[in-house]
């Protein structure tokens, strides 16, 4: 994917794709299968969840970008962030921010399978409302999913489940170099498309960090009342899949307005949700009920 032309293309896809893979390799690796259970006995609470990452978040979105009069290709690239769910990098802060360890792994999952119909479904609607002819394929979509989530995750969790002792220590081992990674990649990130962020103006990073406030808000609010649930739900909400907006423009020919407001988006909800994640790691560790 071409993003701001300063770092070469070929060296932030190589990045980015070993990053997202490691990331979730690692993290499925700490995951037991059992804690699975607790997630299954609460389907309320993941039924929440899933109504602010996938309904919420987009509703929220087409109304800020409406306030704020913004140009429409500016809306179109903030409503195309909003309705992409399942970042990877959204499990990782949401585990290190105190995310519950069973309940924030099964959101991922299931908000992963359910952006292949939700997408789709949001996109039809964007098109009644801009005059527009957007459209995705669910397979594509699945594709870059299982690839890019699914699988490595799987990996993990597998190896957790047959081999405990050789997770245990793959995840000591890989932890750092994932950390590495991710490190590498926002540095990359920010030199690539740190003038996008600029060149964006205050209107339209306030609107993005509006969105992502009231996204914030909304998860907390629905992902009680255990702490641990509200802060997996609310950073989930938060944190959008870039990988499927640019999959989104790129399909359809997006103009370069609305790849920039994606590649905005990406930066500046980065940087919006640093406060609320400092603010979950102070608090006491939440007792996890089984």
């Amino acid at each position: 994917m071409t993003l701001g032309g300063t770092v070469p293309e070929a060296l932030m896809t190589v990045v980015a794709a070993a990053t997202v893979f490691s990331v979730m390799f690692v993290i499925g690796l700490g995951i037991v299968p059992r804690e699975f259970r607790w997630v299954w006995q609460h389907s309320g609470l993941v039924a929440k969840g899933l109504f602010s990452v996938l309904i919420a978040v987009p509703a929220l979105a087409l109304v800020v970008a409406r306030a704020f009069d913004l140009a429409r290709p500016v809306e179109i690239g903030i409503l195309l962030m909003a309705i992409s769910p399942g970042a990877p990098v959204a499990l990782r802060r949401s585990i290190g921010a105190g995310g519950h360890h069973s309940f924030a792994p099964a959101l991922q999952i299931l908000v992963a399978v359910l952006a292949v119909v939700s997408m789709p479904v949001w996109i039809a609607l964007l098109n009644d409302v801009y005059a527009g002819h957007a459209t995705i394929d669910p397979a594509q979509l699945a594709r870059q999913v299982f690839t890019a989530q699914l699988l490595p995750l799987g990996l993990g969790i597998l190896i957790r489940y047959r081999r405990p002792t050789a997770a245990a220590w793959l995840e000591s081992k890989l932890a750092r170099i994932a950390t590495g990674l991710l490190l590498l990649l926002a540095v990359l990130a920010i030199i690539d498309i740190g003038q996008v962020v600029v060149n964006a103006g205050p209107r339209i990073v306030l609107a993005i960090a509006t969105v992502t406030a009231l996204a914030l808000a909304a998860g907390h609010l629905l992902g009680g009342p255990d702490p641990a649930t509200r802060t997996a739900v609310a950073i989930s909400s938060a944190i959008r899949n870039p990988g499927l907006a640019w999959l989104v423009a790129t399909l359809n020919a997006a103009p370069p307005e609305i790849t920039a407001t994606v590649l905005a988006y990406l930066i500046v909800s980065a940087v919006a949700v640093i406060p609320y994640v400092a603010w979950r790691r102070r608090r006491p560790d939440p007792v996890e009920r089984e």
